[in-house]
């Protein structure tokens, strides 16, 4: 029976991770993403629906548009796969539960913005205040409204760190050092995690983003680098592992 579930949730991931794509590569852009219909981004030739079913299209037709024959962009395909792994793994990890419910909306949050901010570097304003509301009832709901109450100053409480961290930053580097929607995302991260192991997330975040900005500094001569993806894959990783408070403790004390 898991099984079943298992590819079911699969499935479900697949058809969500091709809207999310959608989403993060429109929302930013200010375009209908909700009526729009999908086109073919060289012909403008509607898509079909058979145009339109996640990793089996792209597969049938070969990475190239039906219509046209130009070559399509795989990383819709890649979110689409990568969002169904992690809608099942979701699943396996917490069952049927409203833990899996904040476990299916940080997956949501790190494909949207992961595309948004790996794409235009913006982190729209509406997905964090949808899913800062999708967190609040969900907390709400499960444990009560002290305990949501109790994130919801959690949230702040990283949104003022961060952006202590931001006016630090941008005095030492005179200039820029994180933007904005960084800083706000903080906010709906402390809406799910306890503010230590917030800062616990931005260790890791931060750890994860080193390597990976030298990378692309040496390749690309470019040093700016978007942290929202290094944020939501430490967020995702801490919830998913279930590291709470006594493992931190633990830790810190056999350091």
């Amino acid at each position: 029976m898991q099984l079943i579930y298992l590819i079911i949730f699969f499935i479900l991931g697949t058809y969500f991770g091709s809207f999310y794509t959608v989403i993060g590569l429109r929302l930013p852009k200010h375009i209908d993403f909700i009526k729009g219909r999908s086109h073919c981004d060289n012909c403008k030739h509607d898509l079909s629906v058979f145009d339109l079913v996640p990793i089996i299209s792209y597969v049938l037709l070969r990475g190239k548009c039906r219509y046209c024959g130009t070559k399509i962009s795989p990383v819709s395909t890649y979110m689409e796969i990568f969002c169904g792994v992690l809608f099942a793994l979701s699943y396996y990890a917490f069952g049927l539960s409203y833990d899996l419910l904040i476990a299916l909306g940080i997956v949501s949050l790190l494909i949207i913005l992961s595309v948004s901010d790996l794409t235009y570097m913006i982190i729209p304003d509406e997905v964090l205040i949808f899913f800062s509301g999708y967190f609040i009832i969900i907390n709400t709901l499960n444990h009560g409204l002290m305990y949501s109450l109790f994130y919801i100053l959690s949230g702040f409480a990283l949104f003022f760190l961060m952006y202590f961290i931001m006016r630090l930053g941008n005095f030492i580097f005179k200039k820029e050092s994180l933007g904005g929607g960084d800083i706000k995302l903080m906010f709906v991260i402390g809406l799910v995690l306890h503010p230590f192991l917030g800062l616990v997330l931005l260790f890791i975040a931060s750890f994860i983003a080193l390597p990976v900005s030298f990378i692309i500094l040496l390749k690309k001569k470019q040093n700016i680098v978007p942290f929202g993806p290094f944020l939501l894959t430490s967020f995702a990783l801490i919830y998913f592992t279930k590291i709470d408070m006594n493992m931190v403790i633990e830790w810190i004390r056999s350091l």
